[in-house]
């Protein structure tokens, strides 16, 4: 298993292994068990993690998805502004 990222984040986490069941990539959340025994205040971060067969793949599809969020996100700030004025 290959780390892709760490995180606190719950939330994404969540999203960033949907993104990849989309795509049929297995992911596992390692240290899920270690964050809540210290009692859930996220100071340790969670790992998530992908088969090494699909390191590049799954690094490429969260890129993707992370920069069709950005720009989806910059789009919503841009309409919210222009809404409230």
């Amino acid at each position: 298993m290959i780390e892709l990222f760490r995180s606190n984040d719950p939330i994404e986490l969540s999203w960033a292994q949907a993104v990849l069941a989309d795509e049929g990539i297995d992911s596992h959340i390692f240290d899920y068990h270690a964050s809540i025994i210290e009692g859930s205040i996220g100071a340790l971060p969670r790992r998530l993690m992908v088969d090494g067969e699909e390191e590049s793949r799954a690094k490429y599809v969260l890129d993707v998805a992370r920069r069709e969020l950005d720009a989806h996100n910059a789009k919503s700030d841009g309409s919210d502004a222009v809404a409230s004025e």
